[in-house]
């Protein structure tokens, strides 16, 4: 049998059974030629739980809800190839009943088999979600919560939602950070051609590119080297906002994983001093790594919670404060978060963002700016939380991107900064720019 599926399915179970993460389960047993495969594997069947589990249960002859886990697992995972990969058809459908005889039962093979060849000969024509619930049905095809669905619908209209859907249900590409200290972006741009290697030039990023796969970078060791870095353009663009200057002392309230303290640093040609705070240990030892190999000099890192972190620190010029939200803008990238997001977290998040945003405000000298960014797409987490913050704190000003910091296409009529991904092709992201008066004491 295929190790890669082997492993996958393995996985699955995991992540399932504990309500882990994908991208905390570890790398190191599986190896390194299947690697790719299993994490397309693991990721497209999470994405795409929900409608797999909709055809499983349209097909299946019995009562699907006690069906054996494994199985339903092996099934999601040869639904998934034969629909959305590029795969020998038979090669999918022989594996998944030699999966499904040998880990579950000799008895469960013809099973598999007659289910999987039925969904093969009307794929054409496969059932439609139809419960006459609208939110429903496009949650159902395209395996969101009905929870999420039913919230952008009421936003953007159910046209435009199903945009957003198809676009975060798409294959991301990968978007690269040249890191300038170590190579000058027309000289990565050659090595890129030199291997073949498929790129485009951010249209917005002078310094960032955009690729379809990692693989042919990670083999050549550029990240390793630290030559480059794995950003989205949506984070790129909140760092951006803060606009940090050669001289100034910035706070970076939030973090890991440190793309965007790099990012900062580089912009200001390592001129700036960063704080880099995060409560995550191991995290916050990747920012000191990745600052080292990218030649940047003055990022400082602190861990522990910002809450208590930033009253011990002396006032900043800047800070930037990348909060803990529900993370809806990058559940493209994210397909398992969508799963581990219940409506109810947004109280309990809105909550922590007020409390991170005022011990922020008494962490600024006068005349300083604190960016508020989220990678949510939630308003709870976004304008209302600024609106509120302005209404707290009569000293703060919200000051909107000025011309050249990010492109007019991502700054919005209310002076905030935004990125959809069904409107500008990145992750979701937010950012407001607050002012703190000169006067203010």
């Amino acid at each position: 049998m295929d190790k890669a599926r082997r492993i996958a399915i393995r996985r699955l179970e995991r992540s399932e059974k504990a309500e882990t993460y994908i991208n905390l389960l570890s790398d190191e047993a599986i190896p390194e030629d299947d690697r790719a495969r299993v994490r397309e594997y693991v990721s497209g069947v999470v994405r795409q739980k929900r409608y797999l589990d909709f055809l499983i249960d349209h097909y299946y002859r019995g009562k699907a809800r006690k069906m054996h886990p494994r199985l339903r697992q092996i099934l999601r995972l040869g639904i998934y190839e034969l629909l959305f990969m590029d795969r020998a058809e038979h090669g999918v459908v022989h594996e998944a009943v030699e999966l499904a005889r040998r880990q579950v039962g000799v008895h469960t093979g013809g099973l598999v088999n007659a289910l999987l060849r039925r969904i093969l000969r009307e794929r054409e024509a496969l059932p439609v979600p139809d419960s006459g619930d609208v939110a429903e049905d496009l949650a159902v095809r395209y395996s969101y919560p009905t929870w999420m669905v039913a919230r952008w619908i009421a936003r953007w209209g159910e046209e435009d939602t199903e945009r957003l859907l198809q676009r975060m249900n798409a294959r991301p590409y990968f978007s690269l950070r040249i890191h300038t200290r170590r190579v000058p972006v027309k000289t990565f741009h050659r090595w890129l051609e030199e291997r073949a290697i498929p790129f485009e030039i951010s249209p917005w990023l002078p310094e960032f590119v955009r690729m379809p796969r990692l693989q042919e970078v990670v083999r050549a060791g550029w990240l390793e080297e630290g030559f480059c870095g794995v950003q989205d353009e949506g984070a790129a663009l909140v760092a951006r906002l803060v606009a940090p200057q050669p001289g100034e002392r910035i706070i970076d309230a939030c973090a890991a994983p440190g793309g965007k303290s790099l990012y900062m640093a580089q912009m200001a040609d390592d001129r700036v001093e960063i704080e880099a705070i995060d409560v995550h240990p191991h995290r916050v030892g990747l920012i000191e790594t990745a600052a080292e190999k990218a030649g940047l000099t003055r990022i400082r890192t602190h861990v522990g919670d910002a809450r208590e972190v930033l009253p011990e620190r002396p006032p900043a010029d800047r800070i930037l404060l990348d909060v803990p939200c529900t993370g809806t803008g990058v559940l493209g990238r994210r397909p398992d978060l969508r799963w581990q997001r219940r409506q109810e977290d947004l109280a309990e998040l809105t909550q922590l963002q007020d409390a991170l945003l005022d011990t922020a405000a008494e962490r600024l000298r006068p005349g300083g700016t604190l960016v508020y960014a989220t990678c949510s797409l939630e308003p709870e987490e976004n304008e209302a939380r600024v609106q509120a913050f302005l209404e707290r704190h009569p000293a703060f000003e919200l000051e909107p991107p000025r011309e050249g910091e990010v492109p007019e296409e991502v700054r919005t009529p209310e002076g905030y900064m935004q990125t959809l991904p069904h409107v500008h092709g990145v992750d979701g992201a937010f950012a407001a720019r607050l002012r703190k008066k000169a006067q203010a004491r």
